[in-house]
């Protein structure tokens, strides 16, 4: 005589909340409308920036530029909610903390490198006046 089997639950998966059924809240994937939304938004931020510069919109050079380099950014931010599915709940937090870490090590390294070259620049590179006596 055979006993049905009882099915077997790992204590693993009662301490990280699985039970077996997957939950949409905690682990969302994205939806057809949402990758659509990425997209069309993605579209829109890439086309203004390509108009402002192609029809000469804004005269000054550095603050289209600067439009254009804000354009860029809220794109990136699209790209990771829409595309990449970051957001605060993502892997309990741990995305958006390795997000901040990385952008803090990059403002770093640019900002040092910047200076680095800077101050190389400066005090090394000989003065048009003192061109004249060198051989």
């Amino acid at each position: 005589m055979s006993h049905p089997v009882a099915p077997q639950h790992h204590d693993n998966d009662h301490a990280h909340g699985h039970d077996g059924a997957h939950d949409d809240g905690d682990d969302y994937h994205g939806t057809v409308g949402g990758y659509a939304i990425g997209f069309v938004l993605s579209l829109i931020l890439t086309a203004i920036p390509f108009w402002l510069v192609m029809a000469k919109v804004i005269p000054s050079s550095g603050t289209t530029a600067f439009v254009v380099l804000a354009f860029a950014v809220v794109q990136i931010v699209v790209h990771m909610i829409y595309f990449l599915h970051m957001n605060t709940k993502s892997e309990g937090g741990w995305n958006m903390l390795a997000l901040i870490f990385t952008l803090v090590l990059v403002v770093i390294m640019l900002a040092g490198s910047l200076w680095v070259m800077h101050h190389l620049n400066t005090n090394m590179m000989p003065m048009p006046h003192d061109m004249r006596n060198m051989p």
